[in-house]
């Protein structure tokens, strides 16, 4: 079973192997009482990837290691510079299932095979404070690199690492950086020790050109036919992109962030990481709505098909999320009443009626993220991006084709609202402001999108959006609780058990969203008067 370490670290360059890397005296940092020699380890490490190495383009590592006091496969996740989640499994002779699944969204089908194995005489040393409290961990790593597929060579290179200690501050690194700068020791131009072995060995122009005889040439051009082969059914990293200067440039900007999302929000929402699922599903919302408002850009016959698989999407997604919101409204809702006013398990009955809705859920979206459609939509979205099918406004500068198509959002938005402040109270009205909740949404993305290019305006835009989106989103809540408030007191009615409780909850969420409701007019009279942009 993996397991999770947070490990914030930085690299420093040592000089060249086979010299000496002298490390200033650290007790002279800040807060160092003693620095303990813990001895020399022999690491040996052999790192994974796809033959395109997708894994590098993203800045994952895989590697299965030996040595040290922490063998076994693991897996690191970027998370911010100089910070990353090390996924941990048991030493076994193939890649575990687990951390498979982790980068599942990056490899899709192809073949996790050996790139690189380091070997390393790691040096360490304990920083420690006056109570012996571990604050850092600093080595001295001399490395052996060698290239195991995707070119050929060796490379060596000593480098120092410091890692903070578990739950430590992460200011005591600039204090220990602040001692190593003054010793002359900088920064590691290479972000990982993986990262400089793959530039070093990797193949040089010169050897392409023919310095390698015959079979060597006859056996690279077998690698690259069999690179071919495992590249067919998933993407290939993508080449920096411009600045955006036309329409269409700025809404595959747009468009591309979304789907970068998706594939790294992914490994979070398998490892459950709190308000991850929420994330991508917002992420797939907004794609969906872009497609949508900018069809003058990209060309709806191509996406309104990946629009429908987006929507399956965000519905799989929103199987627990919805009932955690629920639930979340409920219990509150019913931590707000005297407790003169709670009759009977309640409570109870609330726990018992969320955990069976949420019942094999997470192990459905499991599947979901491991099946075949999901994995096709990504490498559908990947095609997209590569190859937008661009209209001819798509050309034209932003200023126009974007303000345009995000006025007739905006529009739509102003006549939904109109035709729900026109119905009276009730169901029909209800369905009238959630409609007018989800084209707010949209009209929010596509403001989003359109904010590089417009500026203030749009921002602006944005924020009414989101606004109008809470209140609307505040009374779509009560109609839902009201809903579920009914099934509760039927099931406890049937049960033998007091339903006052329930009835009473229902009568405050019939006051919340009539609250809502006597607040819209002066909401969207205040947003209306804005305009859009």
């Amino acid at each position: 079973m993996a397991d999770t370490k947070r490990e914030i670290e930085r690299k420093y360059e040592g000089p060249p192997a086979g010299g000496d890397a002298p490390l200033p005296d650290l007790t002279d940092v800040p807060g160092v009482s003693g620095v303990i020699d813990k001895g020399v380890a022999e690491l040996d490490a052999t790192y994974y990837d796809t033959a395109d190495q997708r894994l590098a383009t993203a800045s994952l590592t895989l590697r299965r290691r030996t040595g040290g006091d922490d063998a076994g496969w693991h897996l690191k996740l970027p998370v911010s510079e100089g910070v990353r989640d090390e996924i941990r499994a048991p030493l076994s002779d193939t890649v575990p299932e687990d951390l498979t699944a982790l980068v599942r969204s990056r490899i899709r089908d192809a073949e996790l095979v050996p790139v690189v194995r380091l070997l390393s005489a790691r040096d360490i040393r304990h920083l420690v404070d006056a109570s012996g409290t571990l604050l850092a961990e600093v080595s001295v790593d001399r490395v052996r690199a060698e290239r195991l597929s995707g070119g050929a060579g060796s490379a060596e290179w000593t480098e120092i690492e410091v890692e903070l200690a578990d739950d430590g501050d992460p200011a005591f690194l600039d204090k220990v950086e602040k001692k190593l700068r003054k010793a002359g020791i900088k920064r590691s131009a290479s972000a990982s020790k993986l990262a400089k072995a793959l530039d070093d060995t990797a193949p040089r122009k010169a050897e392409k050109a023919g310095k390698e005889g015959k079979a060597g040439k006859e056996g690279k051009a077998d690698k690259v036919a069999d690179v071919s082969k495992a590249t067919t059914t998933a993407a290939k990293p993508e080449p920096p992109h411009s600045p955006p200067h036309t329409a269409g440039d700025h809404i595959l900007t747009y468009v591309r962030e979304q789907r970068d999302a998706i594939v790294e929000l992914d490994p979070a929402v398998r490892r459950d990481v709190p308000d991850s699922v929420h994330r991508m599903r917002v992420a797939t919302r907004r794609l969906r709505s872009t497609f949508r408002s900018y069809g003058k850009i990209l060309d709806r016959t191509v996406t309104d098909p990946i629009g429908i698989e987006l929507k399956w999407l965000a519905a799989e997604l929103g199987v627990d999320r919805d009932q955690e919101v629920l639930t979340e409204h409920l219990t509150a809702a019913l931590d707000d009443l005297p407790s003169d006013l709670v009759t009977g398990p309640v409570q109870a009955r609330l726990d018992t009626w969320s955990g069976a809705r949420r019942s094999g859920s997470r192990q459905h979206l499991i599947a979901v993220l491991d099946g075949k459609r999901y994995l096709d939509l990504l490498t559908t979205l990947d095609t997209l991006v590569a190859r937008p099918p661009l209209q001819e406004a798509a050309s034209k500068k932003p200023e126009k084709v974007i303000a345009k198509a995000v006025r007739k959002d905006f529009k739509k938005v102003a006549d939904l609202v109109g035709e729900a402040l026109e119905l009276p109270p009730g169901s029909e009205r209800d369905l009238a402001m959630h409609d007018a909740r989800k084209k707010a949404k949209r009209t929010r993305y596509a403001a989003e999108a359109a904010t590089p290019a417009l500026g203030e305006p749009a921002a602006d835009l944005v924020k009414s959006m989101k606004s109008l989106q809470t209140l609307l989103g505040d009374h779509q809540d009560s109609v839902m609780v009201r809903g579920s408030l009914r099934e509760l007191a039927t099931e406890a009615h049937e049960a033998g058990e007091n339903a006052f409780t329930y009835g009473v909850l229902y009568g405050r969420a019939e006051q919340r969203a009539a609250a809502v409701e006597a607040a819209l007019p002066g909401e969207w009279e205040a947003i209306e008067g804005q305009g859009a942009v």
